[in-house]
């Protein structure tokens, strides 16, 4: 738990966390499943983590990576599913190995151990009572770098804030401003209003990002906005909330990096979106994004 919280809320909140797995309503899906029961829910983990891969991560935020990289765990399995995901066989596939608190939490002080800045969960929201859970165990036996919580921002304001003093960083994607494009894309037309209030949840704990002396993130918010061929008014939209209601200091990371991949390649884009989903992001495209967080007042940018 962050230090200065009080002793008696890391076990009460870890129970409660616990309680939302099974019937499960930890993510905005609220399946529903009893995962301890052995029933699968939307995103298809029961009650054990799966690790897909860990180790040093560069290719991370500046801030992040640092020169001994961001220590990144991959968690099989997805509450959000997009079909353009780039992770696909780990997200969709659910390739991984089983993982218990006890082994988590070795993997997090080997990757400390390792020189890694931080602790970087990837996809953590329908595994988050076992990472918390490992943490615990971590922080006992010494782990003291942050916890960065990397998401696709479709998370439960209520479970939010049972993690709060637990996480050091949260980095949420938000995606998609048009309900209708949510639908399409991941099947979850809530998907905005949903992002926007987890990031305001967000915001409120643990504030704009502070960067240490050595420009290594050490707490706040990071946000990532990747850009979609073809949907730049959303970029605008998106950008632009940011800006007017979380806070123009907000890091960004503006990214580039769309491709298609995963389902896009199967064919399951819907015909309105297959044309721009079916290319890469045009330099010209990205440009114009660029230009748009700067419009807005947007200026710690990480784009890559």
């Amino acid at each position: 738990m962050e230090r200065g919280t009080s002793n008696s809320e890391p076990r009460s909140r870890l129970q409660a966390l616990k309680a939302r797995l099974s019937p499960c309503r930890l993510c905005p899906r609220a399946c529903g499943a009893l995962r301890a029961q052995g029933q699968q829910g939307f995103c298809g983990i029961l009650d054990q983590a799966l690790v897909a891969s860990y180790g040093p991560h560069h290719g991370e935020e500046d801030c992040l990576r640092g020169w001994a990289g961001s220590g990144t765990i991959f968690f099989s399995g997805c509450n959000l599913g997009c079909i353009f995901c780039q992770n696909w066989e780990i997200s969709h596939l659910r390739h991984g190995y089983p993982v218990d608190p006890e082994q988590l939490a070795t993997i997090m002080l080997e990757l400390q151990s390792l020189g890694c800045h931080n602790i970087n969960w990837v996809t953590p929201t329908h595994v988050i009572p076992m990472l918390i859970e490992a943490l615990q165990i971590a922080r006992e036996q010494g782990l003291r770098i942050p916890i960065v919580y990397n998401c696709g921002g479709y998370e439960s304001v209520e479970t939010l804030r049972l993690l709060e003093g637990w996480i050091d960083i949260y980095m949420p994607d938000f995606k998609f401003w048009n309900p209708k494009t949510a639908r399409a894309l991941c099947g979850a037309e809530d998907y905005p209003e949903v992002a926007r209030a987890a990031l305001l949840e967000m915001h409120r704990q643990v504030g704009d990002l502070v960067l240490d002396e050595r420009g290594l993130a050490q707490r706040g918010l990071l946000i990532r906005h990747l850009v979609l061929p073809g949907l730049l008014e959303e970029t605008r939209q998106i950008l632009h909330w940011i800006a007017t209601n979380l806070s123009r200091n907000t890091y960004v990371n503006v990214m580039a990096q769309y491709r298609p991949e995963g389902g896009v390649l199967m064919g399951k884009a819907p015909p309105e979106y297959a044309a721009h989903l079916q290319r890469r992001l045009t330099c010209q495209e990205y440009e114009q994004a660029l230009q748009i967080a700067r419009e807005v007042g947007l200026w710690r940018l990480d784009h890559v």
